[in-house]
């Protein structure tokens, strides 16, 4: 298999979606894949634990996607190492009635991880950019001034929304929050195939729902508000990378190595060293410790 390097899959400059591949290393044997997720799911888990004591940095795992691109099982894989304490995963829904007493950001400021931690959000911040312009009447929901039907949401309205979710993630990670952001790409069908798997394998009707047919109607214009909200937000401290996600152990494989690889620039992070004078007194605390048998 050929090796896997972020910048093939690094958003660096505008990238049409359409002509991005969904499907990659067809000839990888499942095995191989497997094998491979299984080495930097340790390696990972790891550095967690490293970062733990290190304290400086936490780390903030974005993705999105179409339905059924893979999401849920992306994180039970790649995470499935980690300590407990180490990850949290948080699913953004359809925000609720405090939530939308506050800005759209700001539940995403109260589920930012704590330095140590990882955080993985399962649908992001960007859905403020995504679902809510494919279906701008949500933003009504929103009581913002000036808005009082949708014939008043401009153009600027989103290209203020793309500078606000800019500087979020330009003020997060200078206050110490590593941001790895990416795109399920996943073709029109490969999602029709999944859906029809979720019909007719009785163990997965539950994961079934009409709305995901409904939603299919407006694939093109996912397709348009993700590109144009990748292209307008990828920077050098909050990277997008869009994976190929028809193969899903492939998918799962290329975001682990992807988060590796990026945290091997890190090259601060270390375990603290134990102080000299506990040093000094190891063998003390040893006999210490030892005549308590």
């Amino acid at each position: 298999m050929k090796s896997i390097n972020p910048d093939d899959f690094r958003v660096t400059k505008n990238i049409n979606l359409s002509k991005t591949p969904t499907n990659l290393f067809n000839k990888a044997s499942d095995d191989d894949k497997e094998e491979k997720l299984d080495k930097v799911q340790a390696k990972l888990s790891e550095l967690q634990d490293v970062m733990y004591a290190h304290n400086k940095y936490g780390v903030l795992i974005c993705l999105q996607g179409m339905d059924t691109s893979g999401k849920d099982s992306l994180i039970r894989e790649v995470f499935k190492e980690f300590n407990p304490r180490g990850v949290v995963v948080h699913s953004f829904k359809t925000p609720n009635a405090n939530e939308l007493e506050h800005d759209y950001l700001w539940r995403h400021y109260l589920a930012l991880p704590e330095k140590g931690k990882f955080a993985v959000f399962n649908r992001t911040h960007y859905e403020n950019v995504l679902v809510t312009r494919v279906h701008p009447e949500y933003i009504l929901s929103e009581n913002l001034p000036g808005i009082e039907s949708v014939d008043d949401i401009t153009p600027q309205f989103w290209e203020n929304r793309f500078e606000q979710i800019t500087n979020f993630e330009k003020h997060i990670t200078q206050n110490g929050t590593i941001v790895l952001k990416f795109y399920l790409h996943m073709s029109k069908e490969e999602q029709r195939k999944r859906l029809l798997r979720r019909l007719e394998e009785e163990s997965h009707n539950w994961k079934f729902s009409s709305a995901d047919l409904k939603e299919r109607e407006y694939w093109d214009d996912y397709i348009s508000c993700y590109e144009e909200a990748i292209n307008k937000t990828t920077t050098k401290n909050a990277p997008w990378f869009v994976i190929p996600a028809d193969d899903k152990e492939m998918c799962r494989y290329i975001v682990a190595k992807i988060i590796w690889e990026e945290m091997q620039k890190y090259t601060d992070i270390k375990e603290p060293e134990l102080d000299d004078k506990i040093k000094a007194n190891f063998a003390m605390y040893k006999e210490q410790l030892s005549k308590e048998k």
